[in-house]
């Protein structure tokens, strides 16, 4: 090749570093949605409203009924349904049963003189009846009890001040046996600590037994009482590595 094939200084070499289009990928596998449409759309662009046609309908061949004209009834005008009487002709109707309903002979309005005008009282003098053996179940007078009025229950009076006799008690009299009596040593002393000032108590345990095992227990000298505790501090650790490889045993798979 003559130098003049090139333009410019540009010369194939092989590159410094690995660049992208050294290694293999997927490829167009992977690609952005499309911002054109209405569905798929990419939702970080905004989307225009669409539009869509129709499909036309297609015509039908047969009709279902008769159009407007052929339902007007024949009475229907313009100007609304016209106002010619109409009769009809019906059947005859069946005969009711006669009614009860009283007449107007058979009211006596003379008889309501008294009811209507003003007129003086009448008596009149009724036989005795004889014939009512009807047992009545009104109680008489003396099923009624009058509440008493000695003693102190009485309702709606004061009643004054009532007194009973009761039998001889032996308690005090001179039936009583006083040798039943307790003594002054039937009461114990009263511990003077429950009303005063109670003094410290102590009591005295017995001898404990000596351990029977064998273990090495601490004694008193084992503990140091003069040493204190440290406080807490921080310490500089060691800086590892990032390229440090991790160990990788048959127990960890």
């Amino acid at each position: 090749m003559g130098s003049d094939v090139w333009v410019g200084p540009w010369r194939p070499h092989r590159p410094r570093g690995p660049i992208a289009a050294l290694y293999r990928g997927p490829g167009p596998k992977y690609k952005l949605p499309t911002n054109t449409g209405y569905f798929l759309h990419d939702p970080s662009r905004p989307r225009a409203p669409a539009f869509t046609f129709g499909v036309r309908l297609p015509t039908r061949q047969t009709s279902c009924g008769p159009g407007p004209s052929h339902l007007v009834p024949a009475r229907m005008t313009v100007r609304g349904q016209d106002g010619t009487p109409a009769y009809s002709i019906y059947g005859r109707p069946r005969h009711a049963a006669p009614g009860l309903t009283p007449g107007p002979g058979r009211y006596f309005p003379e008889l309501a003189e008294n009811a209507t005008y003003p007129s003086a009282p009448r008596h009149t003098i009724a036989s005795r009846n004889w014939g009512t053996h009807a047992e009545h179940q009104t109680p008489g007078p003396g099923t009624y009890t009058v509440p008493s009025l000695l003693g102190p229950r009485v309702i709606g009076k004061v009643s004054a001040p009532t007194y009973s006799i009761c039998g001889r008690s032996a308690v005090g009299s001179f039936f009583e046996d006083l040798s039943k009596t307790p003594g002054p040593c039937a009461y114990h002393v009263v511990n003077p600590g429950i009303y005063k000032s109670r003094a410290p108590q102590f009591t005295m345990l017995a001898r404990t037994s000596l351990p029977q095992d064998n273990t090495l227990n601490p004694g008193p000298a084992a503990y140091n009482v003069d040493q204190h505790r440290k406080p807490r501090g921080w310490s500089f650790g060691t800086r590892h590595s990032d390229y440090l490889a991790r160990i990788v045993t048959d127990v960890d798979h």
